[in-house]
């Protein structure tokens, strides 16, 4: 099982934003947006009553035969960890590798 985290910002921002969260999974940046328009969360999103093209923050769970099980779209951050680990605790049930 693996985490990653993708964003549009250049590496050394990640870098910084990953050492200041101290998280401890990669975080790729896509600058060019190549992998964030193949997933479809390059998309217009609008905030005081602008709209512009963002990152619309998204998890996918992708299963061990490459396939995407479950896609969770316009994440909220509280209680989304907890939600996606029972997933994944779920789809490890079903298929034990």
């Amino acid at each position: 099982m693996a985490i990653l985290g993708v964003s549009a910002d250049p590496e050394k921002a990640l870098a910084n934003f990953k050492k200041k969260q101290k998280l401890n999974f990669p975080l790729l940046g896509d600058p060019t947006h190549k992998m964030i328009e193949a997933y479809g969360v390059w998309r217009p999103k609008k905030f005081m009553g602008r709209i512009f093209k963002g990152i619309v923050r998204s998890t996918f769970l992708i299963g061990p035969d490459g396939r995407i099980e479950q896609i969770w779209d316009e994440v909220r951050v509280k209680g989304h960890a907890a939600e996606v680990l029972e997933k994944i605790t779920q789809s490890l049930q079903k298929n034990p590798s």
